[in-house]
């Protein structure tokens, strides 16, 4: 992941020092889940931008208990006044990789977390609305939440470092599919 971070800044900083249109952030939402987060954000157009974030997390907790995952969410955004200041909306994609276990969910999401472990797979969508706030020229504070779905594939395990699979299956979610109170350096 690091090696990929370190690629993309390579390629977009070149660009940056001639553009003043691109960023990059980290979401402190994150970080408060010890998952190592870094965003990318350029423009496409007069009030377009792509987003793009990944999001890692490789520790086991205490009480065995395991958060495990990396998230990758591409987004395009249409900004009401100016790219990177003020109102924003946009769609989002995203694919998660998960290995989570013994782990209460916020908002009562996914309750047997609780108790099981699970592995797999999240694709999904949805749309993004929100306000970036200038701090100064150059930092940005960014608040948004989007909503969306997410199909869920996924084998389930008893509560623990290994087991038998106990079921495979599928979900599909409808709800929150994206938070974030990004810090933003805009180039």
């Amino acid at each position: 992941m690091r090696n990929c971070i370190l690629i993309l800044l390579f390629c977009i900083l070149p660009v940056a020092a001639i553009s003043q249109n691109v960023s990059v952030k980290t979401n402190v939402i994150y970080d408060a889940t010890a998952s190592i987060n870094a965003g990318v954000e350029f423009s496409v157009g007069r009030k377009m931008t792509v987003d793009l974030s990944g999001n890692y997390n490789a520790w086991n907790f205490s009480g065995n208990k395991k958060w495990r995952h990396i998230l990758v969410q591409p987004e395009l955004r249409y900004w009401l006044c100016e790219k990177m200041n003020g109102h924003f909306f946009g769609v989002h994609a995203h694919w998660m990789k998960f290995n989570i276990g013994n782990v209460k969910m916020p908002f009562g999401l996914w309750k047997e977390t609780a108790h099981n472990r699970f592995q797999g797979d999240l694709w999904g969508g949805g749309l993004t609305y929100g306000y970036a706030f200038l701090i100064t020229e150059h930092i940005n504070v960014e608040a948004l939440v989007g909503v969306g779905y997410g199909r869920v594939i996924f084998d389930k395990y008893p509560g623990g470092n290994c087991g038998t699979v106990i079921l495979s299956d599928k979900k599909d979610y409808f709800g929150p599919t994206k938070l974030a109170l990004n810090l933003v350096y805009v180039f």
